[in-house]
């Protein structure tokens, strides 16, 4: 089949399952062949390479940009193939995975040898999960190899939620995308180390720690990490900046009211230097709050819909060329340890709290 390109990456249609069979089985040769593809998952766009294939691994860190350090993903089919992947797999693990997969948790686990360590980030540990998408799944299925895939975006930049965020990033540096329409989570999975049979979160997603404490029946603690830590990261989105649009972006947390009347200050300052100023915000605070340009995240107490709409509003900026994005808080109940999360990372030091 003729498919259509940009730049010499395929664009792959698979938004209707029953008609994307063509598809998925281009997508799939590509990644044996040692090939990247793009692919949709519940929760962002991943970049996809053969994870058993060093030199198809290190074409993903080439196309994003990516510090080798950083480890990967690795997606499979069912749970079934973690122990061709996984060593010394506590019985934890298989109560979260037939629990929580496919869907947004990434287990931590000690890797085989067979896993290489450009898949690993030289760790030795693997990150496995089970995607919960339906052309995810037939992809993996159909290709019959693990594979890992983090985000498929430029380096730092905010993770893709359509195939077109991936072209506006990747058009010509990978060799397709598979197009499945919009993500519904918005933000990456939730990554647990659980080698030892105790839960340790490394970075919140779209499976809540309230989540995991319940199935285990104990508590889960937040992995401590700091930018500057010799050893590297146990997990993506720990040691690198990430999520950041192109203009800095100003998180405000706080009470709503105080929020809101510390945005309206920031804003005024930077619009009398002239500047082009974003707001981005719930819909209450929206109501309250007049200025050009503003994306509307969802309902403040919904802050599942807050995180599904996050990246997209980022990259809406970056089209519109504003010089500054000013953020408003929230809490950090639920998926809400998540949303503010990716707020934290993208803002980097220019984080301000108010009574």
């Amino acid at each position: 089949m003729d498919w259509p390109n940009e730049l010499g990456t395929l664009i792959l249609t698979a938004r209707n399952p029953t008609e994307s069979g063509d598809a998925i089985r281009c997508a799939a040769s590509i990644l044996r062949a040692g090939g990247l593809v793009a692919f949709p998952t519940e929760t962002v766009y991943g970049l996809g390479a053969d994870a058993l294939n060093a030199k198809a691994v290190a074409g993903i860190f080439a196309a994003k940009g990516r510090p080798v350090d950083n480890p990967l993903i690795v997606h499979i089919a069912e749970a079934s193939q973690m122990e061709s992947l996984a060593q010394n797999i506590p019985p934890e693990a298989y109560l979260l995975a037939d629990k929580f997969w496919p869907g947004p948790l990434t287990l931590v686990l000690e890797s085989r040898p067979a896993v290489p360590p450009e898949t690993t980030g030289g760790l030795h540990s693997v990150a496995l999960r089970v995607p919960d998408h339906p052309a995810a799944l037939a992809l993996l299925k159909e290709a019959a190899v693990p594979v890992a895939a983090p985000s498929a975006n430029l380096s730092g930049t905010p993770s893709p939620t359509s195939a077109r965020h991936v072209l506006d990033d990747l058009a010509g540096r990978i060799d397709a995308v598979l197009d499945g329409g919009p993500s519904g989570v918005g933000v990456e999975s939730t990554v647990l180390d659980i080698r030892n049979g105790q839960p340790l979160l490394l970075r919140p997603g779209g499976v809540t720690p309230e989540e995991i404490a319940f199935i285990l029946g104990r508590e889960c603690p937040q992995a401590y990490w700091q930018e500057n830590m010799s050893e590297p990261p146990p997990s993506p989105g720990l040691k690198y900046g990430h999520y950041a649009p192109k203009a800095p972006l100003y998180l405000v947390r706080g009470q709503p009211g105080a929020v809101l009347d510390r945005v309206r200050e920031l804003r005024d300052y930077f619009q009398t230097r002239g500047d082009k100023v974003g707001l981005l915000l719930s819909r209450e605070s929206a109501g309250d709050i007049v200025s050009e340009y503003v994306e509307i995240l969802g309902d403040r107490k919904d802050a599942g819909e807050l995180a599904a709409n996050l990246y997209a509003a980022l990259r809406r900026f970056d089209q519109q060329n504003v010089d500054v994005i000013i953020a408003e808080g929230y809490g950090e109940e639920g998926m809400g340890l998540a949303l503010m999360n990716r707020l934290i990372k993208a803002a980097g030091s220019r984080v301000i709290d108010v009574e």
